[in-house]
């Protein structure tokens, strides 16, 4: 599989933000649990709670994640245009 001159790579930040998704959504499911346990004392129930809130926290995050538009630049970039030049700076007023 090699990138042809045409062929879009993802930067870095695209291929670790799925990761990024899963470890906040992870995060949140261990503290619940956490807090389940230490306050009810069932494992079981603990484990029941992190994996719902596991799942409710990496739905939420994927769900707003979709909510936000592109900019020009991430437009361009999706279409394999170039990029949009940046203004000219104008002189000091």
């Amino acid at each position: 599989m090699s990138n042809t001159p045409g062929e879009y790579k993802p930067s870095r930040r695209d291929v670790l933000r799925p990761i990024e998704y899963v470890g906040g959504a992870a995060i949140a499911a261990i503290f619940t649990g956490l807090v389940v346990l230490i306050t009810a004392r069932d494992l079981m129930l603990a484990l029941i709670i992190a994996g719902i809130a596991f799942i409710v926290v990496l739905v939420t995050l994927a769900l707003l994640s979709m909510a936000i538009k592109p900019n020009a630049e991430e437009t361009a970039e999706i279409d394999g245009d170039e990029p949009p030049a940046a203004p000219p700076a104008s002189p000091g007023h």
